[in-house]
């Protein structure tokens, strides 16, 4: 355990721990363990840990097309998966759209207001009148009861038709290339939203900057590669490698932006 947490964050131990409980459930059960919906942080978390195992295999899915938050199968190496297996359905919530327009962080919030954690339904998609959310199934029952209004509009949770799309995403991350003098979360930010390092750090102790959804107030707070980077009014950005050190010993970073599909 010990050589697995140094090459995390103290803060992820917790989740390390209960990865590494995953692991030991389907060692000695021998059969698959289905996670709830994690992000891209945890999933890197859970394939650095189970990846060294050669008796375990990993499977991911989150239905939508280049879903960000995902459940996932650790399974032993025999099993093969169906869609079935990862208990996922789409939802779509009715509401009058020709009066009041939904919004990302308003149907985020509403189904956070009934006592659900983050953990149990995936991404949220957002298209003109429509709204779209993935959920756990074990609680679409209790989601379908609850769910009854946003604000102060009356809402209806129902199962998409199978003959229904869904909704894309359209967002897509673009590579480009930086460098760094450090890993700071000041530093990176400042460099790829080519603001200055003041700025930055204003933004940080303000409490706009989160890193892996979680606010982080501590201008010199060490990012690593997986890392998923979002400031208030500069978007988010992806941490997807460093490549070692220029001449002048600045890191080489690999980022990646979030932007509208053209």
């Amino acid at each position: 355990m010990e050589h697995l947490i140094q090459h995390f964050r103290k803060d992820e131990q917790p989740f390390i721990e209960q990865v590494v409980g995953w692991q030991r459930e389907v060692e000695d059960r021998y059969a698959p363990k289905l996670t709830d919906f994690l992000d891209p942080r945890q999933r890197f978390i859970v394939e650095s840990i189970i990846g060294q195992n050669d008796d375990l295999r990993i499977f991911t899915a989150g239905v939508f097309e280049e879903a960000e938050r995902m459940r996932m199968l650790i399974a032993p190496s025999y099993f093969e998966p169906t869609v079935d297996d990862f208990q996922i359905g789409i939802y779509t919530i009715n509401y009058p759209a020709k009066f009041v327009q939904l919004r990302h962080p308003d149907v985020l919030g509403a189904l956070l207001s009934i006592g659900l954690d983050r953990s149990k339904f995936g991404d949220i998609r957002l298209a003109e009148s429509s709204v779209q959310f993935a959920l756990a199934s074990e609680i679409a029952d209790y989601v379908r009861a609850n769910l009854s209004g946003i604000g102060k509009v009356k809402v209806h949770v129902e199962p998409i038709n199978e003959t229904d799309p869904l909704i894309q995403n359209e967002e897509q991350w673009v590579e480009s290339s930086y460098t760094a003098s450090s890993m700071r979360l000041d530093v990176v930010l400042a460099t790829v939203a080519n603001i200055s390092r003041q700025k930055s750090q204003s933004l940080i102790n303000a409490g706009k900057v989160k890193v892996n959804w979680t606010v982080r107030e501590a201008v010199a707070y060490e990012l690593q590669e997986g890392d998923i980077v979002s400031a208030r009014g500069f978007g988010r950005l992806k941490v997807i490698m460093t490549e070692g050190r220029t001449k002048k010993d600045k890191i080489r970073l690999q980022i990646g932006r979030l932007e509208q599909k053209a």
